[in-house]
């Protein structure tokens, strides 16, 4: 035993040096791919908190993009040579997530999906809006850079029209069905005062920070931004949206109906689950979800004491003023109210909480009658922002309160907000895991996080209960709603249909949503696929802990 002793100390005294060599050589080539990234993209280095491009905007031009995935390939063939069996168990894990990323990266660049800057209810013309409170805007020279930004706005449309060409050329576009109504998110700055114009806003207040000698100039020079880049690139962008994108989207739905869709959206089922599961696979999962959370839905039915069927018990829930807002300011405020109350609760779930905060604020009127419920839009890091949870109060008559619970607990917290602003503030850890966003953790999270409002005493109501059902519901149909229209041949008659049967959601939102799929394949996959491996693990932690369990 003595002489084995001595073996391993020798042992460990030879692998030691070694490991902690190969552990150096992945966290540098971390650095290095991370200081790439940022430099290719200037938005994504303000929004870490790094601010020496805040004067610049990223290209996404041809020659941008091969440039960036040449690099990509470089770094993967950097990581293979690097021996994973010789790291500790965080650095494999960065090992592997890192990896994952860069054949992502590369994989989507190859398959062409950089046509696809738009979806039903979002985009890069969306985004871009938001900068005046995504920007560091404490000085002059933040102002100034500001201004650059703007002025570089007409380039930014100009590549991005031409990838949307590419994708028409393709016949890769986004079916024209979902794009009725879409060219309003573009006009909404399309506007005669540049002082109407929503990138306006900085100038109206200056912070302590900029002089007043200077303010007067910052001013003009935003108007004439505004005037002469702003405007006339959103212009362009809707022209182009007019006379030859809607005209020329595909009449077809599902992924799988465009040239090489069927490999496309299988590579997509992978990216989102992380799993190597096939489109029939996750379809029948959410067939069963679907079968056994309506059980569960009939039991509330049940307990209120309904008389009649179902579909009427959804009638009654969609058309009872009782279970609506009558004013914006009636839905902000239950939003707020139940955030509040979990704030209080946060300290018996969790062991560590964020720093930073969050608020509650409306969906901007600009994107909100096509927009989902609610959203979560995370704070800048080192900025004076906070999380901001978005409500969407476009149309009250289909805003019901008792969804409000189930919302709030995923897109504020223990949602995203406490998921992403500890990921944030996460330390020892290489940059591109603390500012990572897995979509089937994230949005697992997120459903999970609905069904641990339970543990902590929500949905005493029976209707806020169904409200928290109505959702989970939701999200197990996404699975079999997806996979049927990217998969395997439905309409979109048949997802709302589908959809509208199954969930007390207004039919407003139930028509949102199944545009939202049908524009955005395969990421609808991630929230039930998510959640059911979040649960899962929960499980096994609670069997293998049993009374050392502590949530």
């Amino acid at each position: 035993m003595r002489s084995i002793s001595v073996l391993l100390l020798l042992a460990l005294a030879v692998a030691s040096p070694l490991c902690a060599d190969e552990a150096a050589k992945l966290h540098a080539l971390f650095d290095r791919e991370w200081e790439a990234r940022l430099a290719a993209h200037p938005l994504q280095a303000t929004s870490v908190g790094r601010h020496e491009y805040d004067a610049l905007l990223g290209s996404s031009s041809m020659a941008a993009m091969e440039a960036e995935v040449a690099a990509a390939r470089g770094f993967l063939a950097e990581l293979a040579a690097i021996d994973e069996a010789k790291l500790g168990d965080e650095d494999r894990v960065s090992h592997q997530m890192f990896r994952r990323q860069l054949e992502n990266r590369i994989h989507d660049f190859e398959v062409g999906d950089y046509v696809f800057p738009i979806n039903a209810d979002s985009g890069f013309h969306m985004g871009f809006a938001r900068l005046g409170k995504e920007m560091r805007l404490a000085s002059t020279t933040d102002y100034r850079n500001y201004i650059a930004r703007l002025r570089a706005w007409p380039r930014v449309v100009d590549e991005q029209i031409a990838n949307l060409t590419i994708g028409l050329e393709k016949g890769w576009t986004l079916p024209r069905v979902v794009l009725e109504g879409y060219t309003d998110t573009i006009t909404a700055h399309i506007v005669d005062d540049p002082t109407k114009s929503e990138l306006f806003e900085p100038f109206r207040a200056f912070p302590a920070g900029v002089p007043e000698a200077d303010r007067a100039a910052l001013v003009a020079a935003g108007k004439a931004a505004i005037t002469e880049a702003i405007v006339p690139g959103y212009r362009r962008f809707l022209e182009f949206m007019e006379k030859r994108y809607i005209p020329g989207a595909r009449t077809t739905l599902g992924a799988s109906a465009m040239p090489g869709g069927k490999a496309f959206y299988d590579h997509l089922v992978h990216q989102y689950t992380t799993l190597p599961l096939t489109a029939e696979e996750v379809h029948q999962i959410g067939l069963a979800e679907v079968a056994r959370i309506e059980a569960e839905m009939k039991e509330v039915i049940r307990q209120v004491g309904f008389q009649g069927t179902f579909a009427e018990f959804l009638h009654f829930l969609r058309t009872d003023p009782r279970f609506y807002p009558k004013t914006p300011e009636e839905l902000l405020m239950r939003a707020a109210y139940i955030a509040k109350r979990m704030d209080g609760k946060l300290p018996s779930l969790f062991g560590r909480l964020p720093r930073t905060p969050y608020t509650v604020e409306p969906v901007p009127d600009s994107i909100a009658p096509k927009y989902t419920g609610g959203r979560y839009v995370e704070a800048p890091v080192g900025s004076t922002q906070p999380g901001i949870y978005w409500v969407n109060t476009y149309k009250l008559e289909v805003r019901p309160f008792y969804n409000q619970e189930a919302l709030t607990l995923h897109e504020a917290v223990p949602g995203h907000h406490l998921q992403i602003a500890l990921n944030q503030e996460l330390e020892n850890l290489p940059e591109f895991r603390r500012h990572s966003y897995l979509s089937v953790f994230g949005e697992g999270w997120g459903l999970y996080s609905e069904w641990l409002g339970l543990e902590a005493g929500f949905y005493t109501d029976p209707y806020s209960n169904f409200g928290r059902l109505t959702y989970e519901m939701w999200r197990a149909c996404r699975l079999v709603v997806d996979t049927g229209l990217h998969a395997f041949g439905w309409t979109r008659q048949q997802v709302i249909d589908y959809m509208a049967s199954r969930t007390a959601l207004s039919l407003h939102e139930v028509t949102t949503e199944t545009d939202r799929y049908i524009s955005w394949p395969g990421q609808a996959l991630s929230y039930k696929i998510g959640e059911i491996k979040i649960r899962e693990l929960r499980k096994r932690a609670e069997s293998e802990l049993g009374t050392k369990f502590d949530v």
